[in-house]
Order: C-alpha cells, then structure tokens, then sequence
C-alpha cells in the first residue's frame, strides 16, 4: 500500500498539483487495516505538568515586583499588559491540565481537587486586575497544592 503511494506520487507531473489534504486522504484510504491506540491523555503521558503554569505565575510575580520598584509610566503600562498575557496563560495552562489531564477517578481520590482548580484560575483572573503581590503568592501557594496532588496521581 506505501509502494503503491510513492509510486503514484512519482507517477505525478511537475506541473501536477496535489493538495495536503488529498494525499492525507489517499494515505487513509491506503490503510485498510484499522489502528487503535489508547492513552489517559490527549498524549501519551508526560505532556502535562503543572510547573507550566507555576513557571507563567511566578512571571505574574515578578512583573508585579517590578511594576511597584518603577515610576516609569510607560513601563508600568507595558508590565501590566505582559502581566495580564501571563494570567491568561496562567488560566490556559490549568484548564489544559484540568480537562485534559485529571480524570474521574482523581477527582475521587482528591474531593478538593475542584475547588483547587477553581481557586487557582480565580487567583490569576484576580492578578489581571491587580498589582497585589500578595494576589500572586496566593496563586503560587494554589498551583502549589495543584501540583502535589498531581504528582501524587503520577505515582
């Protein structure tokens, strides 16, 4: 079947155009025997971790440092707007981990484990709204316990 692809893919003049999609498809219809795979992730595990978000909070922080050591207005605009990028990759990160990684059973194991996910992605949508480092460390403190519980899920 992969001899009979190339060997229409030769069999192409130069001035012959296939599309991306169309040779998806021929591969596809080539396969004629069905492949099944299973993983608990979208990826076979290892993809996920929590130190992603932990990694884009801890940016949340400094920048709020940051913001609070300048009276530089224009660099203060331009650490707020970085800083509310980080929250929102903050949130992503977690609900990427939240849906994706953690399932039924965890949930189960970790009855907390909810309200933790839901503290965390509230903390950083407060740190878009604030210059507050206490907002930040409490994020930290919340991805923290997030993180516990997910290495404890790795075991």
């Amino acid at each position: 079947m992969l001899a009979n692809l190339r060997e229409r893919n030769r069999t192409l003049r130069k001035g012959d155009t296939m599309s991306v999609i169309s040779r998806f498809a021929a591969l596809l219809d080539a396969h004629t025997t069905p492949l099944s795979v299973s993983a608990h992730c979208d990826l076979p595990c290892g993809v996920y971790d929590p130190a992603q978000a932990r990694i884009e909070a801890q940016s949340v922080k400094a920048i709020m440092e940051k913001y609070h050591a300048s009276q530089d207005p224009d660099f203060r605009v331009r650490a707020t707007l970085i800083k509310e990028e980080r929250c929102e990759l903050v949130k992503h990160h977690l609900w990427v981990l939240w849906t994706d990684y953690f399932k039924l059973e965890h949930l189960k194991a970790f009855p907390n484990l909810h309200d933790l996910f839901w503290m965390a992605t509230k903390s950083a949508g407060d740190a878009k709204k604030t210059n507050d480092v206490v907002v930040a460390e409490r994020l930290l403190s919340e991805i923290d316990a997030i993180a516990e519980i997910f290495w404890e899920t790795k075991k």
